[in-house]
């Protein structure tokens, strides 16, 4: 009942005039920067991040959520008319959507994917309000060791399920712990890494390194991809026939759970659940032969699967302050320029941001349904605008948004920085997730760990004398182990 009597708080709070404005501005930026291909999640939530420097804590993190969850389904739009995913976990969409595009049934495969995105992100905000506190009072057991034990288990899931190779998985999470380290020791007082350069002892900002990283390095990404041919289609006939939907209702349900039980474990990211309800329903068919040729029930699974994962990868990271992807760490770094340390405590210390948060999710799904289902014409139209337009202002607004954090110019050389070694990064193929991870969670590890040893009198042994703390590094180590032997046959056949 407790949980009841917080969302119905929650509720009458996040319908406020001024939340609903940011939750529909949020929307509305995030549809638009899924929309534009190579502008997923992660750069446009970095890149708008600028935009909640005014606001109150509460609006900042209600908009910047709503643009995650809008860009989530903004990418289905280039993936069924130019083949194009706007981000990583609409890969599958593209493999039936396109097809139904081809046909002249690109508005059905729109419509079905914003009604299962719908209802997938509904019912895992539900099941995200039911379980949140309980784990979160849960959590309020943990101390420092058990701290240091978890941060180091979403690490390592991170790396263990980030790229094809865990050896460079785990050099771009110790790259990201090395440059959390900039700035000034936090027990002797000291610069360290700081090169006797003033403007880094507070250490580098994380606006300006993620918005360098995942923005600026989109662009340039981008601009290397050939220009792609839209679909004509009709956006006449946006609801499912009867049959349609006869064949979809299932796999929407079987994407629910499938992409709301993967996002309550760190680090798998979007794409597998989309995969995996693909493929159980090709297997679940009883004509697999359809899909890949414009099987409705293949737009569906996948789309809902990634909506309800986006929902409920909020689960670890509002309760235990993990996120669980690119994104959800992007969004991670903007609590903390807002002052807030997601995790246990929040729900305890700001129980009216969490629950009003929570609300908002309900009230930005439905915003999305809203402007989806109708406007889904308009949307495609932005696809016609010269990418060269569009990667301008995006690199104007980069600029713009990384002076504003602290009126200076060394934050936006450490952007531009940040762009040239993200976009050398995706080139080699070494993934961005684990650094960016490193680099946020850095400060929090490396508390936990001296508080740890403090409290034992420099003795290591408290790792593992808490059988809690033991528990979470014996699957640290797990995690290590099964992605090194998942991974390494493909890396000897790469070698």
């Amino acid at each position: 009942m407790d949980a009841l009597a917080h969302l119905a708080s929650g509720f009458a709070a996040a319908l406020s005039p001024a939340y609903l404005v940011y939750a529909f501005a949020g929307c509305v930026f995030g549809t638009l920067i899924g929309v534009l291909p190579g502008l997923g999640p992660a750069a446009g939530t970095a890149i708008l991040i600028p935009l909640t420097f005014q606001l109150d804590p509460t609006g900042a993190i209600i908009m910047l959520a709503a643009i995650y969850y809008g860009a989530m389904y903004g990418g289905t739009i280039t993936s069924v008319l130019i083949n194009v995913p706007g981000e990583a976990a609409s890969v599958v969409t593209c493999i039936d959507g396109h097809e139904m595009a081809k046909q002249g049934r690109g508005g059905t495969a729109l419509g079905i994917a914003a009604i299962g995105s719908f209802i997938g992100g509904m019912v895992a905000t539900a099941a995200l309000a039911l379980i949140a506190a309980p784990l979160a009072r849960f959590a309020l057991k943990f101390g420092p060791p058990e701290f240091f034990a978890l941060m180091l288990l979403g690490l390592c899931l991170v790396s263990g399920l980030a790229g094809r190779s865990l050896a460079a998985a785990l050099l771009m999470t110790v790259l990201g712990l090395l440059v959390s380290m900039i700035g000034i020791d936090p027990v002797r007082g000291a610069p360290r890494f700081a090169f006797g350069i003033a403007d880094l002892y507070d250490g580098l900002g994380i606006v300006p390194v993620v918005m360098g990283l995942f923005g600026v390095a989109e662009i340039l990404i981008t601009a290397e991809q050939p220009v792609r041919r839209i679909i004509r289609t009709s956006f006449a006939q946006l609801l499912p026939s009867r049959d349609e939907w006869a064949r979809s209702w299932g796999a929407i349900v079987r994407g629910t759970g499938i992409g709301f039980g993967l996002g309550l474990v760190p680090g798998i990211g979007a794409i597998v659940p989309t995969f995996m309800a693909y493929i159980a329903e090709k297997r679940l068919s009883q004509t697999p032969e359809r899909f890949g040729r414009g099987a409705i029930e293949g737009v569906a699974a996948p789309e809902t699967a990634n909506n309800a994962y986006a929902n409920a990868a909020m689960v670890p990271f509002l309760t235990l302050g993990i996120p669980s992807s690119p994104t959800i760490a992007v969004l991670m770094g903007a609590f903390i320029v807002n002052g807030l340390t997601p995790g246990p405590f929040l729900f305890q210390e700001r129980p009216d941001l969490v629950w009003t948060v929570i609300a908002s999710f309900f009230v930005g799904n439905v915003i999305l349904l809203v402007l989806n289902l109708p406007l889904v014409g308009l949307w495609a139209k932005i696809l016609h605008v010269p990418f060269r337009y569009l990667a301008v202002g995006v690199a104007f607004f980069c600029v713009l948004g990384a002076y504003s954090l602290q009126q200076s110019v060394f934050d936006v050389w450490v952007m531009i920085g940040s762009g040239v070694v993200g976009y050398a990064l995706r080139k080699l193929d070494l993934p961005l997730a684990p650094l960016v991870l490193g680099l946020i969670l850095g400060p929090a590890i490396e508390k936990s760990l001296r508080t740890s040893l403090e409290m034992s009198g420099g003795d290591y042994g408290i790792f593992f004398t808490r059988p809690l703390c033991l528990a979470l590094l014996i699957a640290a180590v797990a995690v290590l182990a099964g992605a090194a032997l998942r991974l390494a046959p493909k890396e000897l056949r790469a070698a």
